[in-house]
């Protein structure tokens, strides 16, 4: 790691994602979107649905969805917990596509036996990725 670069991990129940150094890092807290340099203070946050973005020394710029966790920062080290992560070449489109209709169904329609908030989470975990899939998809045209 150089002296301007800090170790990021991104891990998820299923697998770690990422663990490397990192210059930067942009994550959507959930008070809105926050930016980790080198040196940043110590502390933790809860994480909403949304893109992180990462600069790494030896990959550069990388995006990926999660659909909310927390983060901690202490001295060099940070670390994501988040409930899932997909990086933007991960994303299928055309699933993220169909679970937003199904959401966006499901939330638009009153009935007693939806969960609204379940409904919610799974629209703005899908509006993430489908951001991050678009933001890919623009870049490598």
């Amino acid at each position: 790691m150089s002296d301007k670069s800090y170790l990021l991990e991104i891990v998820t129940p299923d697998r770690v994602i990422f663990s490397g150094a990192v210059t930067s890092l942009k994550a959507p807290g959930s008070e809105g979107y926050f930016g980790v340099l080198l040196n940043h203070q110590s502390m933790i946050a809860s994480l909403r649905a949304g893109e992180v973005d990462i600069e790494s020394p030896s990959d550069g710029a990388r995006r990926m969805a999660i659909s909310g966790g927390f983060f901690q920062i202490e001295s060099h080290h940070a670390v994501i917990l988040a409930d899932t992560a997909l990086w933007d070449s991960e994303i299928d489109v055309a699933r993220a596509k169909q679970a937003l209709e199904r959401a966006r169904d499901r939330s638009g329609h009153y009935d007693p036996d939806t969960d609204r908030k379940r409904a919610e989470s799974s629209m703005a975990r899908a509006e993430a990725r489908l951001k991050v899939a678009r933001a890919d998809i623009r870049r490598s045209l």
